[in-house]
């Protein structure tokens, strides 16, 4: 068996060479950077296990926290403060299909119960909670926790165009596998610390720090857009520029981040889908404390 040194050795070799690429496991860090002097922000990395994908019917079972020190102005992380992971008993069987991607069974949560007190502590003074997918979890967190619907909230899934980065998949542990590290993926605590380790790698085009890349859309505002009346015919455009439809409202819509973003939006629109004839569009307006919710922004009906 070899030893440290002949293995870093070994490594470094392997590094060097074209033809292979070393992947090495994510391993938790207390401290990532020093402070430069500025005054620190805290950020919460957040990450839930449920029973299921349908948030009006499923529930969480493990959510896990990682708390971390910020420069706002660089997104780079100084100090984690505290780490959080608890189990919770949703009071029905887990479903086999739930257990086999996170391996949580009946019996590790029987009795179990979160501490609404020691979450809400560990909240405490947080400018910024985060998640992979903050569209999943914070609609579970604020059904099961309401003290998460009054935090700012950033998404390193949406808010960072992975693919105009180079980068082909925006699943984490394609990511991971891309800046050179793997981690046990699907239980809550390891993935908050997986994450926190990719909010702090470069990215490859715009060469910010990925958590610096949310920092800068965190006051921007998001407005989602719904093609109103739309003709059948346009369908298909509407599809590949990616409208989705909403089956309820019974039209297609999609969201966009900025003012500047809306005004093109609005005039695509009006060009290739209603061919320059007026007509009238709904746009609901979210900030970082609803972005990401099930809660409905500020709605209301334009003339185009």
């Amino acid at each position: 068996m070899m030893n440290n040194e002949e293995l870093n050795s070994a490594l470094q070799l392997l590094d060097a060479h074209p033809d292979f690429k070393v992947i090495r496991r994510i391993q938790p860090r207390t401290s990532f950077a020093e402070n430069a002097g500025r005054a620190l922000l805290r950020g919460v990395v957040v990450d839930t296990e449920t029973t299921g994908l349908n948030a009006d019917k499923d529930a969480i079972i493990e959510l896990g926290m990682v708390l971390f020190e910020f420069d706002p102005q660089t997104g780079a992380a100084c100090r984690v403060l505290e780490s959080f992971d608890q189990l919770e008993d949703p009071g029905v069987p887990i479903p086999a299909e739930s257990t086999a991607v996170h391996g949580i069974t009946d019996e590790m949560v029987a009795g179990c119960r979160f501490d609404d007190a020691r979450i809400a502590q560990f909240l405490a003074g947080v400018s910024l909670v985060i998640a992979h997918n903050s569209k999943f979890d914070r609609v579970f967190l604020e059904k099961r926790l309401p003290v998460f619907e009054s935090l700012p909230w950033g998404c390193s899934l949406a808010q960072v165009d992975w693919r105009a980065e180079g980068i082909g998949s925006a699943k984490l542990d394609y990511i991971s596998y891309q800046y050179g590290f793997f981690y046990e993926a699907h239980r809550a605590e390891g993935d908050c610390y997986a994450l926190l380790e990719i909010l702090q790698q470069t990215l490859p085009v715009s060469g910010n720090l990925v958590l610096k890349s949310i920092l800068n859309q965190l006051p921007e505002k998001s407005y989602q857009l719904f093609a109103t009346g739309s003709p059948f015919e346009t369908k298909d455009t509407l599809k590949s520029r990616g409208y989705r439809w909403d089956g309820d409202k019974k039209c297609w819509h999609t969201t966009v981040t900025g003012d500047e973003a809306i005004k093109a939006e609005v005039a695509w629109l009006k060009h290739h889908v209603y061919g320059g004839k007026k007509a009238r569009v709904e746009i609901e307006v979210h900030n970082c404390l609803t972005r990401f919710s099930g809660r409905t922004g500020n709605r209301a009906v334009r003339d185009i």
